[in-house]
């Protein structure tokens, strides 16, 4: 008879981790172990592309090739990401001989160290063993995080039982229907994991598969069930990415497979976020479609950075527009004179490649050089940094102090409203 696991709370910060595999369970591991504040080390030939943002960032340190024993030298935990049991025992010896705990996806019966189910609500983390089984700890992480909620009462996620008809086809001797999943459009938030809709999380809790786009809180992903299908849908600005056609496809194709699909987007699904093609998309195939608003960046992001998009006596209104496009890109849909006219406050989102000749373009159709701009970088995340500047000045301040996407840029006399006089 197996002993039971001892409970542990690891304080990573500083640490060296390890994580060896670059696909799906890493992009749900690695989250939760930056959020630890460790020092990471990816070993993977390759990644994907929400990982790859990591990389960008700064955030980790990748080895883009195949693991060596030596890769564990000074690491205090490895986490396992690969499913080939060869290369994952190799790694699993080699954290055994330098007394290294390792925690296995492909076989947790094997690892020396699991991962509990977790939920976090402010300071307070509540972490699951399930003696075993990764659904009965997933059903009562989320009976606790219910109840942690203001006036919520536990709502235990219904088992799903592998191997379930629902990923097979029908049998031959069985003429009736398959039944035809669901969609779910879920906005996920600006970037803090506990700003999701009650109902957005809950859906989440319930999917079989989820779809995400890079920009949703990472924290999320790593609560997901452990058969849970994810599929990184990350769209890179100017990189690797997968075609909206290409979205459209898997969300039908798992949905018509009997299954309970999350698409998990960043901010709102309808604002700038291309949900408006998959509702068609999944309409067309006859698929039904739940659609969860989210928490806009548009608007939440300078709120948390101190800018209220009105104030009384300083803005009655706000524009929201999408500067991925060039001013004078003849693609753009955005008539920026229009807008240089205007009193009100003016967000820009997806504008930060193209804010030197917004900003030019701003000025020279009669806005104030001087008038005030905010922009902040990774909103409502621990990552958020922001500066203050003018519309004449913007630009420059920007590239000297190295802020990068995703960023929401303010402009409008806002961006002062709450500076105390003096």
């Amino acid at each position: 008879m197996s002993a039971n696991p001892y409970p542990l709370g690891l304080r990573l910060a500083g640490r060296r981790v390890v994580v060896v595999g670059g696909g799906a369970v890493a992009t749900r591991r690695v989250p939760a172990l930056l959020d630890a504040g460790a020092d990471l080390l990816l070993v993977s030939p390759l990644l994907t592309p929400a990982l790859q943002t990591h990389v960008d960032a700064g955030r980790l340190r990748w080895a883009a090739r195949r693991f060596v024993p030596t890769d564990l030298d000074d690491a205090w935990l490895v986490q396992v990401a690969v499913d080939d049991p060869v290369a994952a025992e190799s790694v699993s010896a080699a954290a055994h001989e330098r007394r290294i705990f390792c925690v296995r996806a492909d076989d947790r019966f094997a690892a020396s160290a699991w991962t509990p189910a977790v939920t976090r609500s402010g300071p307070v983390t509540v972490a699951v063993l399930g003696g075993g089984d990764p659904r009965r700890a997933m059903q009562t992480r989320d009976a606790i995080r219910d109840l942690l909620g203001a006036g919520q009462s536990p709502l235990p996620t219904p088992p799903v039982e592998r191997g379930a008809p629902l990923d097979t086809p029908d049998s031959g001797d069985d003429d009736s229907p398959r039944q035809v999943g669901r969609v779910s459009l879920v906005g996920a938030g600006p970037g803090d994991p506990e700003l999701i809709t009650v109902k957005g999380w809950r859906l989440l809790t319930e999917a079989e598969v989820v779809v995400a786009d890079r920009l949703v809180p990472g924290l999320l992903l790593d609560e997901l069930r452990p058969d849970v299908e994810l599929v990184d849908a990350s769209k890179i600005p100017y990189g690797p990415s997968r075609t909206q056609e290409e979205i459209n496809e898997i969300l039908v194709d798992r949905a018509l497979a009997g299954r309970t699909v999350v698409r998990l987007k960043g901010g709102d699904p309808y604002v700038f976020g291309r949900g408006g093609e998959e509702v068609l998309a999944c309409a067309a195939a006859g698929v039904p479609v739940t659609v969860v608003p989210g928490v806009s960046s548009a608007v939440a992001v300078p709120a948390v950075a101190g800018v209220p998009v009105t104030h009384r006596g300083v803005a009655h209104e706000f524009t929201v527009v999408s500067g991925h496009l060039a001013p004078d890109s003849p693609a753009s849909l955005v008539s920026w004179p229009a807008l240089a006219r205007l009193r009100g406050t003016l967000v820009i989102l997806m504008g930060l490649k193209n804010l030197p000749a917004i900003a030019d373009t701003l000025t020279s159709n009669g806005r104030d050089p001087a008038t005030p701009v905010a922009v902040i970088q990774e909103g409502t995340t621990p990552g958020q940094r922001s500066l203050r500047a003018t519309l004449a000045t913007v630009a420059a301040e920007v590239r000297a102090a190295e802020l990068h996407p995703p960023a929401v840029v303010v402009v409008g006399d806002v961006v002062t409203a709450l500076t105390p006089p003096g």
